[in-house]
């Protein structure tokens, strides 16, 4: 299996997106800079999100929106593996008080 690539510099691809709104196609920086011409009109159509330009996709989010979506997302994991570990010992102490005595009290 290929191993992927990481990502590209944020200042790269900003660069890259100045170029196109200057006039240059992605096809043509695609093979000058070696990176697909795809990527580069993502990156061209997230810079216009990010500006608070409309794009043709109803549920774009901002990059500002997109870290804020996985951070939040990391946060609910967490809680939720939290919330399973407390019913957990919730469940366990009270299966401890339910149990009879083992201690007798006769003289």
């Amino acid at each position: 299996m290929p191993k992927s690539k990481p990502p590209y510099p944020v200042e790269f691809r900003s660069q890259l997106v100045e170029l196109v709104q200057a006039g240059r196609s992605p096809a043509e920086l695609s093979r000058e800079f070696g990176v697909s011409a795809q990527s580069i009109s993502a990156w061209v159509a997230q810079a216009a999100v990010d500006r608070g330009k409309p794009s043709n996709a109803k549920s774009t989010l901002t990059t500002l929106e997109r870290e804020e979506l996985v951070r939040l997302r990391r946060q609910v994991k967490q809680l939720q593996q939290e919330r399973d570990i407390l019913a957990k010992a919730t469940a366990w102490f009270a299966g401890k008080s339910e149990k009879p005595s083992t201690t007798s009290t006769s003289s």
